[in-house]
């Protein structure tokens, strides 16, 4: 069974390959599937807005108060990097399922003569080894979208975050606005996967970008999962007319 909705309580549950597989395998499988091809792709088919994003959001928890950073389902580590450079008084660990994802960035580290302030490291986002309280701040960048169990992994964000620390994530959302709408859908349900699927050799990864996005609870939905894992002072802000949002809260 190639792909499958499956229904749950108050959603469905998205899966990159089979409706039968658990949700974490899968996804695990296919960052590791197309780990070499994951930089060039994310480049090329954001048109390198991705990084802007990226910038726009560490801007808006720029602080000297946040010196240890956790950046949850970091990738190749381009969010634990921009954030580095952008706070030279923070260390950052960046953890991720996905290892070779991280070996990948890695390589990266090194070239940038990071290692000594960025740490990756293999980790499951819903069962954290930190203490609680650990970290300033605890980020996410394309990646609370592709746990299996959202409430859970937000919960284990909040509780490593201490007392009047904050969470930042930058997702993927659905414009609302016509005609941006319909171009977001054309593009991504039908030259993204295209794309996809000729440079990754993958023809499941980039349906799967598309289907995920469109069962995540964007916007005023998401600020509430915050609310009712424990997070205050929620908010949103959304990005090149709603494609991406930065989501922001407090503990």
């Amino acid at each position: 069974m190639e792909f499958a909705y499956i229904c749950a309580m108050n959603h469905d549950i998205i899966k990159p390959y089979d409706a039968e597989g658990e949700k974490k395998a899968q996804v695990t499988s296919m960052f590791d599937r197309i780990a070499p091809y994951y930089d060039f792709l994310n480049r090329l088919l954001t048109l390198r807005i991705d990084v802007l994003w990226r910038k726009k959001a560490i801007a808006l928890v720029s602080s000297p108060d946040v010196k240890e950073v956790l950046d949850v389902a970091t990738g190749t580590g381009d969010l634990a990097i921009a954030v580095a450079k952008a706070l030279p008084q923070s260390k950052v660990i960046g953890m991720d399922i996905a290892v070779k994802m991280l070996a990948i960035g890695d390589q990266k580290l090194e070239k940038l003569a990071l290692t000594d302030r960025v740490t990756l490291e293999a980790g499951d986002s819903e069962a954290m080894r930190y203490e609680d309280g650990r970290f300033d701040l605890a980020m996410s960048s394309f990646g609370v979208r592709n746990f299996g169990n959202l409430k859970k992994g937000l919960s284990e964000m909040h509780r490593v975050v201490r007392p009047g620390g904050r969470i930042m994530v930058l997702e993927f959302s659905r414009p609302r606005v016509f005609p941006i709408k319909n171009m977001f859908n054309i593009y991504f349900k039908y030259v993204l996967p295209v794309i996809g699927k000729l440079t990754s050799k993958d023809p499941r990864a980039y349906k799967y970008l598309y289907e995920s996005v469109q069962q995540f609870p964007d916007f005023e939905n998401f600020t509430k999962i915050l609310e009712e894992v424990g997070f205050k002072h929620s908010s949103y802000k959304p990005l090149t007319f709603g494609i991406c949002t930065v989501y922001l809260a407090t503990k």
